[in-house]
Protein backbone atom coordinates (compact mmCIF):
# COMPACT_ATOMS: atom_id res chain seq x y z
CA UNK A 1 0.00 0.00 0.00
CA UNK A 2 2.97 2.56 -1.21
CA UNK A 3 1.60 5.62 -2.19
CA UNK A 4 3.59 6.45 -5.56
CA UNK A 5 4.01 9.86 -5.95
CA UNK A 6 5.37 9.50 -2.01
CA UNK A 7 6.91 6.32 -1.81
CA UNK A 8 5.15 5.97 1.88
CA UNK A 9 2.50 3.56 3.46
CA UNK A 10 -0.86 5.31 3.49
CA UNK A 11 -2.64 6.03 6.63
CA UNK A 12 -5.54 5.15 7.09
CA UNK A 13 -6.16 1.36 8.83
CA UNK A 14 -7.05 -1.76 6.47
CA UNK A 15 -9.85 0.13 3.93
CA UNK A 16 -6.95 2.83 3.25
CA UNK A 17 -4.22 0.30 2.78
CA UNK A 18 -6.50 -2.02 0.62
CA UNK A 19 -7.48 0.77 -1.89
CA UNK A 20 -4.15 1.59 -2.32
CA UNK A 21 -3.28 -1.68 -3.29
CA UNK A 22 -5.88 -1.96 -5.61
CA UNK A 23 -4.62 1.00 -7.03
CA UNK A 24 -1.20 -0.22 -7.49
CA UNK A 25 -2.26 -3.05 -9.17
CA UNK A 26 -4.38 -1.42 -11.58
CA UNK A 27 -1.77 1.16 -12.56
CA UNK A 28 0.48 -2.12 -12.93
CA UNK A 29 -1.76 -4.02 -14.80
CA UNK A 30 -2.43 -1.03 -17.45
CA UNK A 31 1.40 -0.78 -18.09
CA UNK A 32 1.50 -3.89 -18.93
CA UNK A 33 -1.66 -3.81 -21.16
CA UNK A 34 -3.72 -5.29 -19.36
CA UNK A 35 -6.96 -4.16 -16.86
CA UNK A 36 -9.00 -6.58 -13.91
CA UNK A 37 -10.33 -8.32 -16.38
CA UNK A 38 -6.87 -10.06 -17.55
CA UNK A 39 -6.56 -11.01 -13.84
CA UNK A 40 -6.54 -14.87 -13.62
CA UNK A 41 -5.92 -15.43 -9.87
CA UNK A 42 -4.98 -13.12 -7.42
CA UNK A 43 -2.96 -14.15 -3.95
CA UNK A 44 -4.44 -11.89 -0.54
CA UNK A 45 -2.41 -11.81 2.06
CA UNK A 46 -3.91 -10.27 5.24
CA UNK A 47 -1.54 -9.40 8.19
CA UNK A 48 -5.03 -10.19 10.52
CA UNK A 49 -7.71 -12.39 8.66
CA UNK A 50 -10.33 -10.02 11.09
CA UNK A 51 -10.05 -7.48 8.31
CA UNK A 52 -11.05 -9.39 5.63
CA UNK A 53 -14.84 -8.41 5.13
CA UNK A 54 -13.41 -4.78 5.38
CA UNK A 55 -10.75 -5.79 2.72
CA UNK A 56 -13.23 -7.67 0.63
CA UNK A 57 -15.44 -4.49 0.30
CA UNK A 58 -12.51 -3.09 -1.53
CA UNK A 59 -11.48 -5.79 -3.54
CA UNK A 60 -15.14 -6.38 -4.86
CA UNK A 61 -15.59 -2.70 -6.28
CA UNK A 62 -12.33 -3.53 -8.41
CA UNK A 63 -13.34 -6.97 -9.68
CA UNK A 64 -17.48 -7.38 -8.92
CA UNK A 65 -19.26 -9.92 -10.34
CA UNK A 66 -16.47 -11.60 -12.20
CA UNK A 67 -13.56 -11.97 -10.17
CA UNK A 68 -10.60 -14.10 -10.80
CA UNK A 69 -9.74 -17.20 -8.57
CA UNK A 70 -8.66 -15.87 -4.99
CA UNK A 71 -6.36 -17.22 -2.28
CA UNK A 72 -6.39 -15.12 0.99
CA UNK A 73 -4.56 -15.97 3.64
CA UNK A 74 -3.62 -14.53 7.21
CA UNK A 75 0.53 -13.88 7.38
CA UNK A 76 2.49 -13.42 10.57
CA UNK A 77 4.04 -10.36 9.20
CA UNK A 78 4.08 -8.52 5.79
CA UNK A 79 6.81 -5.86 4.64
CA UNK A 80 6.96 -2.99 6.21
CA UNK A 81 4.33 -3.85 8.59
CA UNK A 82 1.35 -3.20 5.79
CA UNK A 83 -1.91 -4.59 6.64
CA UNK A 84 -2.33 -5.89 3.08
CA UNK A 85 -0.52 -7.22 -0.15
CA UNK A 86 -2.13 -8.59 -2.99
CA UNK A 87 -0.49 -10.66 -6.03
CA UNK A 88 -1.71 -11.00 -9.37
CA UNK A 89 -1.48 -13.62 -11.98
CA UNK A 90 -3.11 -11.38 -15.42
CA UNK A 91 -2.65 -12.53 -18.75
CA UNK A 92 -2.39 -9.54 -21.68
Amino acid sequence: PLDPATMEIVAGGIEAQAEQVMKNLVAVLKEAGADTGKVLKTTCFLSDMNNFVAFNQVYARYFGEAAPARSCVEVARLPKDVLVEVEAIAYV
